[in-house]
């Protein structure tokens, strides 16, 4: 009966978070959700409290780097960037995608993929219709990075923080293991969604002379310092927090000064309500493996740090990620394979942010994409999965291939 009540609670919680009504915050329900298994004694108060603790780390990292990106926003780096694109489309929508690729694949690398798919997808939009170009080509290529290009840095993805800090790996270490995994996955997704959408791009952009758009050097320095801030601190055996936090007030304190942001614009930024629903899904999802789960899943996961065990982790995460969402997907498979080793942990990685480029389910930042594009062009379910289907199989192979290969450089020690 606890197992029920609480896989029922998970279902209820991702449910709403998917259709989200009204667009009333994640938090409505998952809130409830854990306060009814709390009092149910499904878990318990302590087993709550402790996973709860084990989050906040986390979240309060997430809610830094939310808030920086927005700063950088503010700051006019995505102005900057919708620039860098219109300059590159002369004459070529390959050299547009091109370029698309690379700022998405940095964006989401160092501002996580929220500021992909919040910030840069309403530029990449403009600039098709500025050009006078079909949107999808580009739109999707936001889609797929915001996911597939968050594997480099544990910064990226909230996913990655939560491997990270189970991994037991330095910031530096981390970076160098998904690095590879990193890079196939952007040449794979780069040379598939060109094929697929080879029709779409053979329409020439219209460009007409555009004025000189500033480039925001201090913020572009900041975040260059945040990033080398990420390495130092891990190095020395402190939170790399401390280092989003420090590029937060340099660059916010700026910003405050010349009146690009304001404070209430900056904690709407962190998201406040999302990061209480991580936590209570996090409650949630402890409540799902303490009474058994756990258990039913341990044999369905391949064991050992050989390639066949890492694809199969892998292809087990992406699958899951599409059934109940990444986020409670990696909840449930840390605590399993983390005595397995960091190689694990991070096929498992790989699952999860590859694998939601399938299906809308597959993360929250899909559905958020769908929202920022609705407007602009059509992106059914059944298009994103066509596409999805497309991408996900090789570029999982390939990146667990990667990381197969930079366990033998660096190892995992």
């Amino acid at each position: 009966m606890a197992l029920t009540l609480a896989l029922a609670a998970l279902a209820v919680v991702l449910v709403f978070a998917v259709v989200r009504p009204h667009r009333w915050p994640e938090a409505v329900v998952a809130m409830p959700a854990a306060a009814l298994l709390i009092g149910a004694d499904v878990v318990s108060v302590d087993e709550a409290l402790a996973e709860v603790g084990r989050l906040l780390p986390v979240v309060g990292f997430l809610a830094a780097v939310l808030v920086l990106a927005r700063l950088c926003a503010d700051e006019g780096v995505f102005r900057a960037a919708g620039e860098v694109m219109a300059r590159t489309a002369r004459g070529s929508q390959n050299r547009l995608l091109a370029t698309i690729f690379g700022i998405a694949a940095a964006t989401t690398a160092i501002l996580s993929l929220d500021a992909t798919v919040v910030l840069l997808t309403p530029v990449v939009l403009a600039m098709a219709r500025l050009l006078q170009v079909p949107a999808a080509p580009h739109a999707y290529a936001t889609a797929h990075l915001a996911n597939s290009a968050s594997l480099l840095f544990p910064v990226s993805n909230l996913t990655n923080l939560l491997a990270f800090t189970t991994a037991g790996l330095s910031f530096l270490h981390f970076t160098a293991l998904m690095s590879l995994p990193w890079l196939a996955a952007i040449a794979v997704e780069f040379i598939v969604l060109r094929w697929v959408f080879r029709r779409d791009l053979a329409a020439a952009p219209v460009v007409e002379s555009r004025a000189e758009v500033h480039t925001p050097v201090f913020a572009l320095v900041v975040l260059g310092a945040t990033l080398a801030g990420f390495v130092i601190a891990s190095m020395l055996g402190h939170s790399p927090a401390w280092a989003a936090l420090g590029g937060v007030i340099v660059l916010g304190a700026t910003s405050l000064a010349r009146r690009r942001s304001t404070v209430r614009h900056l904690v709407g930024a962190a998201d406040i309500p999302f990061l209480v629903f991580v936590l209570c899904l996090g409650v949630v999802v402890d409540a799902v493996m303490v009474n058994g789960l756990g258990d039913a899943m341990q044999p369905v996961l391949p064991t050992g740090d050989t390639l066949p065990a890492l694809l199969g982790i892998a292809a087990v995460a992406a699958v899951l990620s599409n059934l109940v969402n990444n986020l409670p997907a990696v909840l449930v498979l840390l605590p399993l394979v983390a005595a397995t080793g960091p190689a694990a942990v991070l096929a498992v990685l790989i699952g999860v942010n590859i694998g939601p480029n399938l299906t809308y389910v597959g993360s929250l930042a899909n559905l958020l994409w769908r929202g920022v594009v609705r407007r602009d062009m059509a992106a059914g379910p059944a298009e994103f999965t066509r596409i999805g289907l497309c991408t996900v199989p090789a570029t999982l192979v390939l990146s667990v291939a990667g990381l197969w290969v930079t366990l033998q450089l660096f190892g995992t020690s």
